[in-house]
């Protein structure tokens, strides 16, 4: 099985997509962990995703605007609010490359029940991003169960991204387990606009929580973006 190149730009198109949003302030955090502890962790049919024989776990906190479902106009309250993300990544038998989502913490609850109604892993939590200057913030309590994220950033000049860069942020789709099958939806946007970040503190139980325990210490790559509009994610496939 051959795998689809890693591309700054999506292979594939997105539409008609069951979703529209602006995804705003985003930060990227990734440690490396071995395949053999992503692999239990992935739905059927994927493995895990390598770069020089290294897959990794990331940590992705971000404010979403103007979430849009089914090609309807932008919700004007409830769709704007602070996300976090625990994923792995994943290839399935295609060849795409794909994330898988360990847990995903919204700040609204009527979306965090939604996406639970499809067997994604939400939970309803406050999340909160400031951004003042070269300077973000992220704040998250789980408001169901015990986990907690604080993470502060300093943001440095744009760059273009290398090889490890590209490959945890250049991802164009996820893979789902639903009751029966592993179900594949494409993501379509413009390429990250990406800054050099210091991280200058972080706590957080997010990733344990998640299944991955043995995570630990400083991550190996830390990234800001300020976004990109116009994201479209696709219907599975």
């Amino acid at each position: 099985m051959q795998r689809e190149p890693v591309t700054a730009a999506p292979p594939r198109s997105a539409r008609p997509a069951l979703l529209r949003q602006d995804w705003r302030d985003v930060a990227f955090l990734h440690w490396v962990i071995r395949p053999e502890v992503a692999a239990p962790l992935l739905p059927p049919g994927t493995r895990p995703d390598l770069l020089d024989g290294r897959t990794f776990a990331g940590l992705i906190a971000l404010r979403m605007a103007h979430t849009a479902p089914l090609g309807g106009p932008p919700l004007p309250w409830l769709g704007s609010f602070g996300q976090a993300n625990v994923r792995l990544y994943s290839v399935d038998e295609d060849g795409r490359r794909g994330v898988v989502f360990l847990s995903l913490d919204a700040g609204r609850l009527l979306p965090a029940l939604t996406a639970r109604t499809a067997g994604l892993p939400y939970s309803w939590a406050q999340v909160h991003v400031r951004h003042v200057g070269d300077r973000c913030s992220y704040h998250l309590d789980r408001r169901t169960g015990r986990a907690h994220a604080s993470i502060d950033l300093r943001v440095g000049p744009r760059q273009e991204p290398d090889p490890l860069e590209l490959f945890v942020t250049a991802r164009w789709g996820m893979h789902h387990r639903v009751p029966t099958r592993t179900v594949y939806a494409a993501v379509e946007h413009r390429p990250w606009p990406l800054h050099a970040a210091e991280l200058v503190h972080w706590d957080t139980d997010l990733l344990a929580v998640a299944g991955l325990p043995e995570v630990s210490g400083p991550p190996v790559s830390v990234l800001f973006s300020p976004g990109v509009d116009g994201v479209r994610i696709g219907p599975p496939a």
